[in-house]
């Protein structure tokens, strides 16, 4: 009898292992089919094989221009071109002094943070703050993802306040992204996004037109600045796009590329395809692949260099009073779920915990920063008591919701935070006695 069973057992090992060899083959098959249509039926990127218009290779990175302008985009966070962004500083400050007989003014500088749908909550605060009327020209606006598209009208206040309210207001889904139909397993793979960025593209040209850009360029004029990051995924480095400087260039595709830098900032990997911008260096053309600067930091105040400018050069920040303003468009609280036990839903919750804790590391890292600069610190999140949960990306009912909540905090005087709040927790912990 223990013959019988050891036999038995023996023919159903090798039953099994004769299955998980036909599967293990038919899961090896399907993998070379899709490489081989991914090989002959993806679209290559342009210049992969003739030259024209491919990415530029990496010692070639300090010499990329736009449009032929010096000063239109830096390496941010990169030591290589702080020599071209104190001088592009330094003259903004010589701009402002000359406006203004020879002091500087009070200087008001807003970073404005990514956060998808959730950006009609700094979209809220802008507008209500300008309805409060102490809305300040700022110096410096920089913006991140979503940020990105409330940047240039926080930047220019007055009439663009109307456009931002109704951009936030009206906005939904469909004007965002159209999901592509993607095949399958092969379009998952070898698609280069799961939706269709064009009606965020169109959504951004009804906004940013040649008015913009002209209005943005006077404001350059008078030493202001409006500054927009992305991702280079070929150079692996975030970029700092100076728009005033390529508002002011007056150059017939300025305002087309202010778009695409819009749309790139804004376009979240793997969700939004990359954008291509055309780019020269060395007098070559390439196309360079970017993506939503989020990849790299959720916000920035303004670059490392200036900050080195002003602890160890004289005059730089020569002015009585300096305001930071950042507006954190996500909850600093954590996002209760049940997760469930599968693949796809660990992978996005993970990632989107990992994105929670970077833009919270930001604030900390924007407040040690400002704080040794100098700054008066000023902190807007989504706080508690904000309790509504969307139902999609861009939901127009919680988007309204949110822009409404945010609108009538900041219209009777937004009570900013003057630190974060796990930097106030341990002020309170090292104060208690052991």
């Amino acid at each position: 009898m223990s013959r019988y069973k050891h036999r038995l057992r023996r023919w159903k090992r090798s039953k099994r292992l004769k299955r998980r060899n036909r599967i293990g083959a038919g899961l090896l098959v399907v993998l070379v089919i899709c490489t081989l249509l991914a090989y002959f039926a993806v679209p290559e990127r342009p210049g992969r094989r003739t030259g024209d218009f491919a990415s530029a290779p990496a010692d070639a990175a300090d010499h990329i221009t736009v449009l032929g302008l010096p000063n239109a985009r830096f390496w941010a966070w990169f030591d290589t071109q702080g020599v071209e962004l104190v001088k592009e500083w330094e003259q903004s400050l010589a701009r402002e002094r000359a406006m203004n007989g020879g002091i500087l003014p009070p200087g008001h500088f807003l970073a404005i943070s990514g956060g998808g749908g959730d950006g009609a909550f700094g979209a809220g605060v802008i507008c209500g703050w300008a309805e409060a009327g102490n809305l300040p020209a700022f110096k410096l606006v920089t913006g991140i993802s979503t940020g990105s598209m409330i940047a240039p009208f926080a930047f220019l206040g007055g009439r663009y306040i109307d456009q931002l309210h109704k951009m936030y207001t009206t906005i939904t889904n469909a004007d965002i992204q159209t999901m592509r139909a993607l095949n399958g397993l092969f379009g998952v793979a070898f698609g280069d996004a799961m939706a269709d960025s064009a009606p965020l593209y169109q959504l951004i040209s009804r906004f940013v037109d040649a008015q913009m850009l002209a209005d943005i360029g006077a404001a350059y004029r008078t030493g202001r600045l409006l500054m927009i990051a992305t991702a280079s995924l070929d150079q692996q480095r975030p970029v700092l796009w100076n728009i005033g400087a390529i508002a002011v260039s007056r150059h017939p595709n300025s305002v087309e590329l202010v778009r695409k830098i819009i749309l790139a900032s804004a376009a979240i990997p793997g969700a939004f395809p990359p954008v291509m911008i055309d780019i020269e260096a060395n007098g070559k053309h390439y196309q360079e692949m970017n993506v939503d600067a989020g990849v790299v930091a959720q916000a920035f105040l303004y670059p490392i260099h200036f900050s080195i400018r002003t602890n160890h050069w004289s005059g730089a920040f020569a002015r009585k009073e300096r305001h930071a303003y950042v507006i954190r468009n996500s909850r600093l609280d954590p996002d209760w779920a049940t997760v469930e036990r599968d693949f796809l839903t660990i992978v996005e919750r993970s990632i989107g915990t990992m994105i929670h804790y970077l833009g919270y590391n930001d604030l900390i890292r924007i407040y040690e920063i400002a704080k040794e600069d100098g700054f008066d610190y000023n902190l807007a999140f989504i706080e508690p008591d904000f309790v509504m949960k969307k139902r999609e990306p861009f939901d127009p009912v919680y988007m309204k919701a949110l822009f409404e909540y945010s609108l009538a905090k900041a219209r009777r005087g937004y009570s900013w935070y003057k630190e974060p709040p796990v930097l106030k927790a341990l002020e309170l912990l090292r104060a208690e006695p052991p």
